[in-house]
């Protein structure tokens, strides 16, 4: 059957359908990654948009319900150059055709993702709609395309009430940790090091309680922390400080989410609240932006964003660079830094944009990427330990006293 990409400039791509029987507006972005399909479609800040795969051939593999970062797929379409019909791995589950269509995602393949790409680099980030309809009235559907935002995603992907994920005492002998079906905890202890090599726990975390702000969170946030020996409590995106202050947490974690930051007012105030205990915090991607707003810094969307697995990232404290993953479309802006609350800890090598912040005075810093990046890179997983350290650091000076 055939399918149509419009975009709100007017360009048609002709294809053919995908996925779900569905007609959808959305955002249009571009994702570089050259594996990890899986991870892209169950990442919840992508809820909101519609994703053009940039490598050319998606669904080799299949789709391996382990891999998953949440429940289900997030992205209202999907947009690849070629679906390959037959995955070959020995985990295969599925077909990615048959993951689509079960999740009521729909979809274009055949079309020039390169092309469509190119546009989206040079005239940046645009509206467009997946349809089927070989009927379809440009007049009609431009204004509809122009009048599209994302909205509050943040309250649609967020977990609905609070749950928690107990931290491995001895990952090395334990298995799946209690409650987390797909978690391979040997695999994380480094006894299969050729799969997460960068997860192996050099921190010890046991006993260390971390509260989750949920914006939209990877799961391999919360198991990057229990792996490390934390006991993780996930909590919904909108619940009061005063809730999470009453737990006593050691530490606190800010996710990653989907959308504009800035519409997440009533977050944003509970942050502030959070910011001003000396509870040590950890906040990546939406979270850092978030923290930013909370201390009186700003934001600003970027032209198209960075998504993908190969971006690099400069360490200023070390001046190492690593490469890492990330997924956004929006960024803090610099020059409306006060230094006298943050400073710039990563900056993105590529066009020297912010990638994370180090708060003055306080036990906060917060990053732009995504340390707990699965299938990968796994450079930045160093950061887990750091987080690890301050709280142990922060909780010892408490006891002295």
């Amino acid at each position: 059957m055939k399918a149509f990409l419009i975009l709100e400039d007017g360009t048609v791509f002709t294809g053919k359908h995908i996925g779900a029987q569905k007609e959808i507006i959305s955002e249009i972005v571009f994702n570089t990654s050259m594996a990890g399909y899986l991870e892209v479609l169950t990442d919840p800040s992508y809820a909101g948009q519609a994703v053009c795969m940039t490598y050319p051939l998606i669904g080799n593999y299949g789709i391996c319900r382990d891999d998953m970062e949440s429940k289900k797929p997030w992205p209202d379409g999907f947009i690849v150059r070629e679906l390959s019909r037959i995955p070959s791995n020995f985990r295969c589950n599925m077909t990615i055709q048959e993951f689509l269509a079960e999740n009521g995602v729909p979809g274009i393949a055949g079309i020039d993702t390169r092309a469509l790409t190119k546009i989206l680099r040079e005239k940046g980030t645009m509206n467009g709609m997946i349809t089927t309809n070989e009927a379809y009235d440009l007049n009609e559907i431009l204004p509809k395309l122009k009048a599209y935002t994302t909205g509050k995603v943040v309250e649609i992907v967020t977990c609905k009430d609070k749950y928690e994920l107990k931290g491995v005492k001895d990952i090395a002998e334990n298995g799946p940790i209690s409650g987390s079906s797909h978690f391979d905890a040997k695999a994380y202890a480094g006894n299969v090091p050729e799969k997460k090599p960068s997860m192996v726990r050099s921190i010890n975390g046991q006993g260390l309680k971390v509260a989750l702000l949920d914006f939209g969170a990877k799961d391999n946030i919360a198991k990057s922390l229990a792996a490390r020996g934390c006991d993780v409590t996930v909590y919904p995106a909108l619940t009061k400080a005063e809730e999470i202050i009453a737990a006593k947490p050691d530490g606190i974690m800010l996710s990653n989410g989907p959308g504009d930051p800035k519409e997440c007012v009533s977050v944003i105030a509970e942050i502030k609240k959070l910011y001003d205990t000396d509870i040590p915090i950890f906040a990546i991607c939406l979270g850092h932006q978030l923290m930013a707003l909370a201390t009186g810094a700003d934001t600003f969307k970027m032209k198209y964003g960075h998504r993908g697995g190969n971006h690099p990232v400069k360490d200023l404290s070390s001046g190492r660079v690593y490469i890492s993953s990330q997924n956004h479309g929006y960024v803090v802006d610099m020059d409306k830094l006060d230094p006298q609350v943050a400073v710039p800890a990563f900056v993105n090598v590529n066009d020297g944009t912010n990638e994370g912040l180090a708060y003055t005075g306080k036990n906060i810093f917060t990053v732009q990427f995504h340390p707990e990046a699965c299938p990968g890179p796994q450079d930045s997983g160093y950061l887990f330990d750091r987080f690890i350290e301050m709280m142990i650091e922060a909780k010892s000076n408490a006891k002295q006293a």
